[in-house]
Order: C-alpha cells, then sequence, then structure tokens
C-alpha cells in the first residue's frame, strides 16, 4: 500500500518505518530541510532504541523515503496520516495551528479518494473541524479517521510493531476497513482492533493518558504520606499490586512525571472540559499533585544541609532525560532539581548517557553548571548525589568507588531503584521517596 506521512517527529517516523518494514511503500514529508537531509543520510532526530536501523534499512530497500515536497507526495496515496506536533499553548490548550496548515495542505493536493488520519494526539472535535476545512478546499473524496498513538518512548519500536491495540475512530466503514487492512499484519496475534467513532477516539487518547498519570500521581501521595507516618512505599505498592483489580504497573513512586505527552495532555483535556462545563476534579489534582512532586527532591535536599544550605556545595546529577531510553528532556524532574539546587547557591554536576545535549539546548549555560563523560566523573567531589532517572547504567554502581570519589557520602535516590541497607551498608547516608527516615 501506499502511504503519505506528514511529520517526521517522534510519531512520523516511527510509524513511517514501521509501516515501511511490512512492506508498504512510505513517503515521510516535513517543512525541516535539514532534517530531512539528515533522515535521508541515515540520521536520526531523535533518539529511540532500534529505530535508526529500522529506518536505514527500509530506506536502503527502497520502501521508505523523505521529502519536504507535500503536494507532490499526497496524489496517489491511499492514505494519509497527518503526524504534526500538537503542542500545549498558553491557555494550556493544544496548539493545533500546524496541524489544520498540513490538513489543508494536503486537501489541497490530493488526487481521487484519499483517507486522511490524524495520527497526532487532538482534543475531541478536531476530527469533525478538519472535515469542514477540507471540504471548502477540494472537490475531490475524502474520509477522515483518527488512529491515535500510544508508543511508549523507549520502547516505541516495540510497541509499534506489537501494539496491544490498534484504536480507529471512522464514520466511515470503507475507511475502517481499509485501516483494517493495513494494521493486520500487526496484530495478528492479538486480534485487538477497535474501531470507533472519531469523536471517542480522540478521547481515549487522553483518558488513558490521564488514567497512566493519575495512577503516578495517586502513588506520589501514598509516598509522601509513608514518609510521615514511618511506613514503606515499596511495602505498600507490593500490597497494592497483588491486587488483581489494581495491578503492579505504574505505581512506583518518584519525582513526577515529565514528557511530551503526560503533561501536555493533561493540561488539554481540562481546557476541553472548562470548555463544555465540566470539572474534572480528579485530573486538576493529578496535575497538581506532579508539580508539587517535582519538587520534593530539591527540599529533601534543602532539609539536609540545613541550616548551613547548600552555598557552593557541589551536587551530582544523574539522569536529564524525562525517562530512561530517550533523549526527550521536556517537562523533566531533573530541570526542576537543577534549578533548585542553582537558586540555592549550589554547583551542579550532570550525566547523562544520551540527553545532554538535548538538556544544554533546552536549559541553557550556567556558570555553576557543568556536564560529566561518566557518571563517576559527575560525583566527583560531590557533597551528593541526586538519581533522577533509573537508566540501567545506574541501577547496580559501584558504591565503595562513588564514595571514594565524593566528599560526602550522601544519596538521594529519587526512583528507589537502590537498596537502604546496601547504602547504608557502604556508608551512605539514603534518602528515598516514600521511605520514612534515611537509612
Amino acid at each position: 500500500m501506499k502511504l503519505c506521512i506528514v511529520g517526521t517527529g517522534y510519531v512520523g517516523l516511527v510509524a513511517g518505518a514501521g509501516f515501511a518494514d511490512m512492506g508498504n511503500e512510505v513517503t515521510c514529508v516535513d517543512v525541516d530541510e535539514r532534517k530531512v537531509e539528515r533522515l535521508r543520510r541515515g540520521e536520526m532526530p531523535i533518539y529511540e532504541p532500534g529505530l535508526e536501523d529500522l529506518v536505514r534499512k527500509n530506506a536502503a530497500e527502497g520502501r521508505l523515503a523523505f521529502t519536504t515536497e507535500l503536494a507532490a507526495s499526497v496524489p496517489g496515496r491511499a492514505i494519509v496520516f497527518l503526524a504534526v506536533g500538537t503542542p500545549q499553548s498558553e491557555t494550556g490548550a493544544a496548539d493545533l495551528r500546524h496541524l489544520f496548515a498540513a490538513a489543508e495542505a494536503v486537501g489541497r493536493a490530493i488526487k481521487g479518494h484519499t483517507l486522511i488520519v490524524t495520527k497526532s494526539t487532538v482534543p475531541v472535535g478536531t476530527g469533525a473541524e478538519l472535515r469542514t476545512r477540507l471540504a471548502r478546499l477540494t472537490d475531490q473524496p475524502f474520509s477522515v479517521c483518527s488512529n491515535p498513538e500510544f508508543l511508549k518512548e523507549g520502547a516505541a519500536i516495540n510497541d509499534f510493531m506489537r501494539p496491544e491495540r490498534v484504536i480507529i475512530g471512522a464514520e466511515d466503514p470503507t475507511a475502517t476497513e481499509l485501516l483494517r487492512y493495513l494494521y493486520e499484519p500487526f496484530v495478528r496475534t492479538t486480534g485487538r482492533f477497535i474501531a470507533m467513532d472519531v469523536r471517542s477516539a480522540e478521547l481515549t487518547k487522553y483518558a488513558c493518558n490521564a488514567m497512566l498519570a493519575t495512577r503516578i500521581s495517586f502513588m506520589n501521595e501514598i509516598a509522601n504520606l509513608c514518609e510521615r507516618v514511618g511506613a514503606d512505599v515499596e511495602s505498600v505498592r507490593q500490597g497494592m499490586g497483588s491486587d488483581g483489580r489494581i495491578g503492579p504497573k505504574f505505581l512506583f513512586p518518584g519525582v513526577g512525571f515529565g514528557g511530551s505527552c503526560f503533561p501536555k495532555d493533561i493540561l488539554a483535556l481540562l481546557h476541553t472540559a472548562r470548555q463544555t462545563g465540566s470539572h474534572l476534579r480528579v485530573i486538576e489534582a493529578v496535575h497538581e499533585v506532579n508539580d508539587l512532586q517535582k519538587q520534593v527532591l530539591g527540599a529533601k535536599l534543602a532539609a539536609h544541609f540545613a541550616p548551613g544550605g547548600l552555598g557552593n556545595r557541589q551536587i551530582a546529577v544523574w539522569g536529564l532525560s524525562f525517562k530512561p531510553a530517550t533523549d526527550d528532556v521536556r517537562e523533566s524532574p531533573a530541570i526542576d532539581v537543577i534549578r533548585e539546587v542553582l537558586a540555592q547557591g549550589g554547583r551542579v554536576t550532570a550525566h547523562d548517557p544520551v540527553a545532554i545535549a538535548a538538556f544544554q539546548a533546552h536549559f541553557g549555560t550556567h556558570e555553576r553548571l557543568s556536564y560529566a563523560d561518566s557518571p563517576y566523573d559527575a560525583v566527583r567531589g560531590a557533597h551528593a548525589l541526586v538519581l533522577v532517572s533509573e537508566w540501567g547504567e545506574y541501577r547496580r554502581p559501584t558504591f565503595d568507588r562513588i564514595k571514594a570519589l565524593m566528599a560526602d557520602p550522601v544519596l538521594f535516590d529519587g526512583r528507589n531503584i537502590w537498596s537502604p541497607h546496601e547504602a547504608a551498608t557502604s556508608g551512605f547516608r539514603y534518602y528515598g521517596i516514600g521511605r520514612s527516615e534515611p537509612r
């Protein structure tokens, strides 16, 4: 099948490579000439395990191409996917300007019946608005569908190639069957192809992300309570997760969620609710709790070093991306931690396996912020080590080596990945999330 994907960001690039790997002929279009040239050379604009190999393989075999020429890429394509970014606007709503511009350019270019599919995360009612706009631009037959993506950064290739479910929102049964045919190789083992109306599909994406975010914020609240009452959140988590109605996923406490999806989608959902006169009290609390949770490590640092404070103390930070296996630093808790240390007069040496360049571009420069080439270089002379993102290489460090390099043996474990007992045995003062006393 011949496909066109508009947008070569995270969603569009993964989808393009995945569809091409199943034998489809895919053209990915982007307005960024430099990005397109890099992709043609096999250079990835983002870090995602397995993506570079998949792109290069399918490009070399002639199934995947990159271009800036949208008008020439749309005619003759059975399906055009819109995978354009919908960033958060100043009001909290999703900014749809780029999506509408791309859709209108597609509408002017289509020849013959074309299925136009939104993979971008969009508010309820966007599909209807697209149909209205496109109808003004073309007399060619078309259908508009919703196909929200559910990719996890760091595991996107597996999520696309072996999806838990494929959700299609369509009013046209013929369009549904065409997408069923396209996705059949991906859902052969699960059969989870779920068809519904467009508005329901649009809302499903927001509802899923809101539920996952709710579990995270709920567990962070429980963790904070554990510290106050002398309980251990790891025991509480295991007890909760053993209940089949609850399950163990997304119950790990930490320093708050970040990334390109959860924070933005929570605010967009709240904006949609306000427009309809609804009051999503639970979701409002999820957002508030997450903002507060990002301040937890800064507060723990301040309390530990009181009354002298952080002035001129060296703090090592491990992990700058919002989660492991990605270079995405958007809304990363590391931003809040580092800002707080710098605000208190401290110095920061940070390490991340892949996200240093992205963090530098996002955060900017500061005379008291530097970066290390290795985790152990980061802790040299440090008065505390703060773990923010649980990259695999941080999980089993050599504590004796760390202690020998540090000025003071103090650990702030923002993801509860280290054993308090092992840390204490190695001579460290240990602070976790939801653990009542330093051990």
